[in-house]
């Protein structure tokens, strides 16, 4: 027994040590070969004619913002199509006043709520041009977003599916909102741009995604019945051989919860997401042609051995250990080397992501990031385990809720 807890424990401690070591390699060589490209000349190129899809549920309170910025982004073909899955608020009645004031935008009304993938596919049916970009209904494109998504599609190869855009946070005013906005660049940039040295990408962001309309009926839309729609219609498309593509300078500003509770409901969705995807797609280990998504799909399951493995660990020295000082020296050495691992890695994540937001004077906050992230990431992956098996057990319409949306305070 006392081996078995000597091995769980070294996995406890180096796992996270060494994936901090391959998440800044894998920043600094995507930053350095990949994202140090040329200005695009936006006035030089034809573009051609996208179809913004803006599902809504219950966001009356930020729905005509998003919508007049969108309208006014400088992309010159576009059409905005908003539609309200079911909201039990004012969204409807906000969105048809809007279309007498923006002539570009276009709404549909389903009268019961069946989730966000649901509101997709019919917005995709009633899109005309053949490439759709993404907006979560409380976030604010940046006015060259578009284009720089679209550049990929027009230069990058007709086997490009997707191109997921660079989500940054406008609510800055509380703790908990700079801790994830360290969060979006130690760990969720991080990630995307090392995935995309890999070759493949866990998840598009839902909140800012630019798909090829061809791509996605080829893998039949996104899934009614995923709680997450980003993650699945990712892994669909890359299991059909469509790449997908990170683009920094796509940036879109979003609202993030600032409660603890909040934060909770929000990644327990998002845990429950990435395992119903594991478990769907447990197959591509059998196929060769396949192998590309291979690490990113093992790294998955390794996380979540890690999270169990941690809880275990924690329980086991606290009611084994004979004095308080071997507890506290357990906890206090493990805790440091990951604490400054982690350090190192949000510094040079926030280095990175200054060239696009001015978030270096944020790095004091991170003191407080990897101890709150870490325990509050494997209780969440813990919780979300039973809710995946019960869903994918379960199956139907997978609807969604109003999420904590926190200040409405701007960058």
């Amino acid at each position: 027994m006392e081996q078995i807890i000597r091995y769980v424990s070294e996995f406890v401690f180096w796992y996270p040590l060494l994936m901090s070591l391959v998440w800044i390699a894998g920043t600094h060589l995507f930053f350095n070969y990949r994202e140090q490209e040329d200005l695009i000349n936006f006035d030089q190129i034809e573009w051609p004619l996208i179809s913004i899809l803006v599902p809504c549920f219950n966001e009356e309170e930020t729905v005509e913002e998003t919508i007049h910025y969108l309208s006014h982004i400088n992309y010159p073909k576009k059409e905005i199509i908003a539609v309200n899955d079911g909201s039990t608020d004012n969204t409807f009645t906000i969105l048809r006043s809007l279309v007498d004031r923006y002539s570009d935008l276009k709404v549909i009304d389903c009268k019961e709520n069946r989730g966000k993938a649901n509101a997709l596919h019919i917005a995709c049916h009633a899109s005309n041009g053949e490439f759709l970009v993404c907006v979560d209904s409380d976030a604010i494109l940046d006015p060259y977003a578009a284009h720089y998504l679209i550049y990929h599609f027009l230069h990058k190869g007709e086997r490009l599916g997707a191109v997921t855009g660079n989500p940054r946070i406008r609510n800055r005013d509380t703790l908990i909102s700079r801790l994830q906005i360290v969060e979006y660049a130690s760990i969720i940039g991080a990630i995307k741009r090392t995935q995309r040295i890999i070759g493949k990408i866990m998840t598009v962001s839902g909140v800012v995604v630019a798909f090829r309309k061809r791509a996605l009926v080829d893998v039949g839309l996104w899934d009614r019945d995923m709680i997450t729609e980003d993650i699945s219609v990712s892994w669909k498309l890359q299991q059909r051989f469509w790449d997908i593509r990170y683009e920094p300078r796509a940036l879109c500003w979003m609202l993030v919860p600032e409660t603890i509770s909040g934060i909770w409901k929000q990644r327990i969705r998002w845990a429950q997401g990435g395992q119903e995807v594991m478990m769907k797609y447990w197959k591509i280990l059998l196929d060769w042609r396949q192998r590309r998504i291979w690490p990113v799909y093992l790294e998955q399951w390794v996380s979540l051995i890690w999270s169990f493995s941690w809880v275990f660990v924690t329980l086991y020295y606290f009611f084994s250990v004979s004095t308080i000082q071997q507890l506290f020296i357990w906890i206090t050495f493990s805790s440091f080397a990951l604490v400054f691992m982690s350090l190192i890695q949000l510094w040079a994540s926030i280095k990175v992501d200054s060239k696009y937001d001015n978030i270096t004077k944020y790095y004091l906050w991170a003191a407080w990031y990897p101890v709150i992230y870490w325990i509050l990431n494997a209780f969440i992956v813990m919780f979300a385990l039973p809710k995946a098996i019960k869903s994918r057990m379960k199956g139907g319409y997978a609807t969604w809720v109003s999420p904590d949306r926190g200040n409405r305070k701007t960058r």
